[in-house]
């Protein structure tokens, strides 16, 4: 656990240079997505500006730092896909492995649960041993592998899918 937990709120306009730097951390390092074109403090600001209600960022703040960043995305814009978030957790370097992932991915879910989403999905890579064991620790389990799933410096890659049913059926 970090040394002092981090504080989580909704992210503001304001936030959008540390979203952006952790952000292209996660880009450049190459364990949290295969976007490869790094993001501005400007588009990340009209990223923001874009987001809907059912889909907020927040921000995990230690010191008054921003240390970390999660969302909950749509999945697909299908109606009957409107029960389904797709989620995203990027942690700044110097702070993975100390709570912040963990206390982000805690808060994302009871977001969810309170959005009234029945489902969390995310895609990560199977050599992300850190994100994997995360998501495994708060429930997520694994769906199936895309195969060669995108091109991520000139090699194709697999990402593993994962789930969280949030909600029982009864069924």
């Amino acid at each position: 656990m970090a040394l002092n937990p981090p504080t989580i709120r909704d992210a503001a306009s304001s936030d959008a240079a540390a979203i952006s730097t952790i952000y292209n951390q996660g880009i450049v390092d190459r364990i949290a997505t295969l976007e490869t074109e790094e993001r501005t403090p400007e588009e990340r600001r009209q990223w923001l500006a874009a987001r809907e209600p059912r889909h907020p960022v927040l921000v995990a703040q230690v010191g008054g730092i921003v240390v970390g960043w999660g969302s909950l995305n749509q999945f697909n814009p299908r109606k009957a896909y409107d029960f389904v978030a797709d989620f995203s957790v990027y942690v700044e370097r110097a702070w993975r492995g100390k709570g912040v992932g963990g206390a982000l991915l805690r808060t994302l879910i009871a977001r969810a649960k309170a959005l009234g989403y029945h489902k969390m999905v995310l895609s990560a890579f199977p050599w992300n041993a850190g994100g994997m064991a995360l998501y495994q620790k708060y429930g997520f389990r694994i769906a199936g592998i895309y195969k060669e799933q995108g091109l991520l410096d000139g090699k194709w890659v697999d990402t593993i899918i994962m789930e969280k049913i949030l909600t029982e059926t009864g069924g």
